[in-house]
């Protein structure tokens, strides 16, 4: 049974229901109520109090696994839903919910052997093929994925959620004509299905359409992926209207590059008679103090000034109307700290003059950044981590380009991996000297260009002004649109894209033969001044 199955009726008889006191079943159907309402804290406690009397309760252990998952508490999850497999090991909505929280949890292989367990147990079982089908394509198997979600639908042409995985597989394969059909298919079975009319949004602003994407996207509020960064305000929101001096909090949203991308509004703001206060994440503030416009810049957790009103940073280019063609693109509207560069190319230039060969005292400076930011708990957000994310391995073909030399500007845990470069790179790696993206700031101002894949330095880097190119996966982002070799955000971007599905090799090919075509051209310009 499904748990809205249960809200109408007693478990069945398989359970150990019938030789325990009437208290336990309907104990039971308040936790599942709390559950269902979305009250994980209050119906973990409920399923804890069933399970203390009834520990052989297999429903109860599934739905605590449940429960669990959706506070992010995954290994807790597995065990708890492994447990009620083995309870029931043939119930099918056992092994598919298991299937469920192994998925969540990032274990992918063991969360596809679930659900095809539980397809084997019941071949009709629409839930389980959609499980599956999250699974696969996180793997990777979009081909797969897109079966099940298909499969899905057949068994039940009224399942709007599986409309919703169907329409994003889709997308991911580059099919938008389909991925719309599927999503709208979704929202028309179930008009308030937020995340379906989100990632509609999403469909929208890839393809270009600004004009029905941004409103679409103010739906990442409500049972999106993204639901957990709302934020409750008594001020109300400020939705473009002209100001007269009233104080303004601009709060910053998603990640650091979301902050980078859509600061740009804030002088906007400004012009429009508001005082400006920006929110932003922690390491952001140094960086960001002083953009013209703002009257004052706080982190995250620190106390909020008075203000009259309040917008989410990402519902800015709502707020002025933006299209494709006005995006502010101006650039740069983020200036590096000029003490701490002029540290930085003191550090350069003595590094250079170290060099034994007289080819290597004048090199091209390269930013790099290979991989994504710090893990996610959140299943879709580390699956895109993965997949836009490099090995520095990986870019050996770029160490074969004489005349460069490389600066690691990763952080994380694959910085690691610039102690091993590929043989033949020249990699600097200071990284354990950037504070904060001032300093990062300060450091990509000396060089020529960063190489990156779609990180927030990749946005650093464009709001800077400086060259940069993009190694971008094939399920791109909506922020770079369709087919574009160039971006509308960023004037001094170039994007290489994988042209099939986590083919990284062609880019990097490309990246390196665009690499070598640079170096030669500066040589020329150099040889011609001289």
């Amino acid at each position: 049974m499904s748990l809205r199955q249960y809200l109408r009726s007693e478990p069945d008889s398989h359970n150990t229901v019938n030789i325990l006191p009437m208290t336990i079943p309907h104990a039971f159907q308040l936790a599942v109520q709390r559950h269902v309402a979305g009250q994980f804290a209050q119906a973990e406690e409920i399923y804890r109090q069933v399970l203390a009397m009834a520990p052989g309760y297999a429903e109860a252990h599934s739905n605590l696994g449940d429960v669990l998952r959706e506070q992010g508490r995954f290994d807790e999850a597995i065990a708890a839903c492994r447990r009620a497999t083995e309870l029931r090991p043939d119930d099918a909505e056992m092994h598919s919910n298991l299937g469920h929280a192994l998925w969540a949890g990032g274990r992918l292989d063991e969360a596809v052997a679930a659900c095809r367990r539980a397809i084997q147990l019941q071949p009709q079982f629409a839930e389980a093929y959609t499980n599956l089908g999250n699974a696969l394509r996180d793997q990777g198997q979009l081909d797969e994925a897109i079966a099940a979600y298909r499969t899905t639908v057949q068994l039940r042409p009224d399942y709007a959620g599986a409309c919703n995985n169907l329409g994003n597989a889709l997308r991911d394969q580059g099919h938008p004509q389909e991925a719309m059909a599927a999503l709208r298919r979704a929202t028309d079975l179930n008009p308030g299905f937020a995340e379906a009319h989100w990632n509609t949004s999403l469909l929208l602003l890839l393809s270009g359409d600004f004009e029905r994407g941004w409103p679409l996207y103010e739906n990442r509020w409500s049972g999106s992926d993204l639901r957990t960064f709302e934020r409750s305000f008594t001020q109300p929101r400020w939705r473009g209207e002209p100001l007269q001096g009233q104080r303004v909090l601009v709060h910053a949203e998603q990640g650091l590059g979301d902050t980078l991308q859509f600061i740009r509004y804030a002088p906007l703001v400004a012009e429009r008679g508001g005082q400006v206060i920006v929110e932003c994440q922690p390491g952001l503030k140094a960086l960001l103090t002083g953009l013209p416009g703002i009257a004052q810049v706080i982190e995250r957790g620190e106390p909020w000034p008075a203000f009259d009103l309040q917008i989410p940073m990402l519902s800015l280019p709502l707020a002025f109307g933006t299209r494709v063609k006005t995006i502010p693109a101006s650039v740069p509207y983020l200036r590096a700290d000029a003490q701490k560069a002029a540290r930085w190319r003191a550090r350069l230039e003595q590094d250079h003059e170290k060099a034994d060969d007289l080819s290597k005292r004048h090199p091209l400076k390269v930013g790099l950044v290979w991989a994504g930011g710090e893990p996610s708990d959140r299943p879709q957000q580390r699956a895109m981590n993965q997949r836009r994310s490099l090995r520095l391995s990986q870019l050996a073909p770029l160490a074969a380009v004489p005349g460069v030399i490389f600066v690691s500007l990763q952080k994380g845990d694959p910085v690691a991996q610039a102690k091993t470069p590929p043989e033949g790179m020249r990699l600097l790696d200071w990284t354990d000297e950037l504070a904060d993206f001032s300093d990062t700031a300060a450091l990509v101002e000396n060089l020529d260009l960063v190489i990156s894949v779609d990180t927030a330095v990749a946005h650093l880097a464009g709001a800077l002004g400086k060259p940069v190119w993009l190694l971008n996966r094939f399920d791109t982002c909506w922020r770079w649109l369709l087919g574009r070799e160039d971006s509308p955000w960023y004037p001094t971007m170039r994007i290489f894209r994988q042209p099939r599905w986590m083919d990284w090799e062609p880019v990097i090919q490309s990246v390196a033969v665009e690499l070598g075509r640079t170096v030669k051209a500066r040589a020329t310009t150099a040889s011609e001044k001289t």
